[in-house]
């Protein structure tokens, strides 16, 4: 499955609750993305939170933009990319 970096930008800031309403939020957006198959890997966040650098697995950046969509998040770029280690040598 192709690997894919989504940028964001969150002006004024992301806000996701440490608490039931923000697990609540982000397991249903694991079940949006479920549905076009697409894996959230893991995301970055800038310390002021206003830029996130999302890690996801898909079949193609459309059906990343489309489920982006639906869960009401903003898409500044998709770029695919492949993993690069300290490792890649040995």
């Amino acid at each position: 499955m192709p690997r894919y970096i989504v940028e964001r930008t969150f002006v004024e800031g992301l806000m996701i609750p440490a608490n039931e309403t923000g697990a609540a939020s982000c397991r249903s957006m694991v079940a949006n993305n479920a549905d076009q198959n697409v894996t959230w890997v893991h995301s970055y966040v800038t310390e002021d939170k206003s830029r996130t650098f999302c890690i996801y697995d898909g079949p193609n950046a459309e059906a990343i933009r489309r489920v982006a969509s639906v869960n009401g998040l903003p898409v500044d770029s998709i770029t695919r990319v492949s993993v690069l280690d300290p490792y890649f040598y040995h």
